[in-house]
C-alpha cells in the first residue's frame, strides 16, 4: 500500500469517517471516477490547486466534477492573485502527485475552500491519494475534515 493511501486512510479514521476506499483501473479525471464510482460527475471532487502569487503555497479548491474553477472568483476567494502550481510544489505541500490529489491527508496545512454544489448530494467521491485510489464519504463530514470554508469560486 503506498504512503499517500497510508495517510488518507488514517486521516479519514482519525476523524472518526468511515469511508469506503476502491480501488479502480485508473480515476485521473472526474469523467473516469464518476465511471468507476457508478455515479453522476458531479459527485466526485475535483481538488483543484494553484499557487498563491503572494504567499507561495498552494491553495486547494474542492469542486464537484462537472464544475470549472473561475481563475478570478479563486482569486477573490483566496485574497490574492493565483497562478499554476507547479507538480513539485504540489507533491512538496501536499504529499500527493498531480492526478491523485485527495482532499485529506496532506503533509502540511493547506488552504481549502469547497463548492457548496457538494452538499446537495447524500455521498460524493475524492481521490484517496492515488491515481487509482477513490474514497466514497458524506459531503459535509468531507466539509469538516478539511477544515475548507464554503465559497463561491466556480464558473
Amino acid at each position: 500500500m503506498s504512503k499517500s493511501l497510508k495517510r488518507v486512510e488514517a486521516a479519514l479514521a482519525a476523524a472518526g469517517i468511515a469511508a469506503e476506499i476502491r480501488e479502480v483501473g485508473q480515476a485521473r479525471t472526474a469523467l473516469e471516477a464518476a465511471e468507476a464510482a457508478g455515479c453522476a460527475v458531479d459527485q466526485i471532487v475535483k481538488s483543484i490547486i494553484f499557487r498563491g502569487e503572494e504567499s507561495g503555497h498552494v491553495v486547494l479548491f474542492l469542486t464537484a466534477g462537472g464544475n470549472r474553477v473561475s481563475a478570478a472568483k479563486a482569486s477573490a476567494v483566496a485574497g490574492q492573485p493565483l497562478g499554476k502550481a507547479e507538480a513539485d510544489l504540489i507533491r512538496a505541500e501536499t504529499g500527493f502527485a498531480i492526478g491523485g490529489v485527495s482532499p485529506v491527508g496532506h503533509l502540511t496545512p493547506v488552504r481549502a475552500y469547497f463548492d457548496p454544489r457538494l452538499l446537495g448530494f447524500t455521498e460524493v467521491w475524492a481521490a484517496a491519494g492515488t491515481p487509482r485510489h477513490i474514497f466514497r464519504a458524506a459531503p459535509g463530514d468531507l466539509l469538516a475534515v478539511t477544515g475548507a470554508k464554503l465559497a463561491d469560486f466556480t464558473e
